[in-house]
């Protein structure tokens, strides 16, 4: 397994080489130029309200936060796929807890789906792989 340990300090990773965290969006976030796509999170796509106002919350969850990930080797389009922490808190949980996304049971086994939110629920559409 390949693991990546940063800290984030606003936008900026530090880890002991510099490097940078960008989040695309609420379930892909890049560390140090690899991008990382949150295993077993559904989260809305960019191009909708839900999309935007996920990724806002995503980049103020994860400022000033000390981000690891623990990939599985696998990988999706130009993304690894992994489970990334800050300051030790599973993130694709959190985003989910938050009512910004849905777990994708297919990818995470059900693990994230005691966090969603009824509203979430209401709210997001589930991606049809996801369901």
């Amino acid at each position: 397994m390949k693991y990546l340990i940063f800290t984030t300090a606003l936008f900026l990773a530090v880890p002991a080489i510099a490097g940078s965290l960008h989040v695309r969006d609420a379930d892909t976030i890049v560390v140090d130029g690899t991008p990382v796509r949150l295993n077993g999170v559904d989260a809305p796509e960019l191009g909708t309200r839900s999309g935007q106002d996920a990724k806002r919350w995503m980049v103020n969850y994860l400022r000033g936060k000390s981000i690891s990930c623990q990939l599985n080797g696998e990988r999706t389009h130009d993304r690894w796929v992994g489970v990334c922490y800050a300051d030790g808190q599973d993130i694709g949980a959190a985003v989910i807890a938050a009512g910004h996304a849905l777990d994708c049971r297919r990818y995470s086994g059900g693990r994230y789906r005691h966090l969603e939110t009824s509203a979430a629920k209401s709210r997001l559409k589930r991606a049809g792989y996801c369901r």
